[in-house]
């Protein structure tokens, strides 16, 4: 089963248990077999089409009940089956979605990481550091490196801490294992809008 979720920089395959990315202007692998996709990307979702003749889109297949308006599909892909959870995609942008009691309360989008990262440099080039992955966020940094990756990771995990209360976190996305360190009673599923995508063709016997 060939998987594919396009993100607005890159394409995802899941292939026999492995997760490969391309990112959007390159060639993509030649394959045997249907591609099952969900896409956030048009432009991308037209290039898949003309790689692969054998696609089907499993949007249609999503039953996802919401009040958000515009919710994106990937938000929702990520969500399906939670019952009480807050979920994190963390990926170009950081998307926080509340479930309580199977149902959606709403949530709100960050700048992703790599973005955050960028932004220093821009307003001056004495703040161009390498990002501390290792920065103590219990003490007031007392150098610039340190000061910059405090400001960028408190900048996502305090607003997740605050609406998270004791309900569990459910991180996925490519710095979804880096940011759960930094917040208990949380968890990182890699592969779990795969997982999802999964158990939309495995519930839906006529697009096998």
């Amino acid at each position: 089963m060939i998987l594919c979720d396009i993100g607005n920089t890159y394409f995802h395959f899941f292939i026999d248990g492995k997760e490969e990315k391309y990112s959007l202007d390159s060639n993509l692998p030649s394959l045997d077999g249907k591609v099952y996709y969900i896409s956030v990307n048009e432009k991308a979702t037209t290039k898949l089409k003309l790689f692969y003749k054998e696609n089907i889109d499993l949007e249609p297949y999503i039953n996802f009940d919401t009040s958000y308006s515009g919710m994106g599909l990937d938000r929702k892909m990520a969500c399906l089956g939670v019952e009480n959870a807050i979920i994190v995609d963390a990926g170009s942008a950081i998307t926080v979605d509340i479930i309580k009691k199977g149902k959606h309360k709403g949530g709100f989008i960050l700048p992703g990481l790599s973005s955050l990262k960028k932004v220093y440099p821009q307003i001056s080039q004495k703040l161009s550091f390498a990002f501390n992955t290792k920065v103590n966020l219990d003490k007031i940094p007392l150098c610039t490196q340190d000061a910059i990756s405090y400001g960028i990771i408190q900048s996502i995990i305090e607003p997740i801490k605050k609406i998270s209360k004791k309900q569990e976190v459910i991180f996925t996305g490519g710095d979804g294992e880096f940011l759960s360190t930094f917040i208990k009673n949380s968890n990182y599923k890699r592969d779990l809008i795969f997982n999802n995508m999964r158990g939309i063709i495995d519930a839906n016997n006529c697009i096998t």
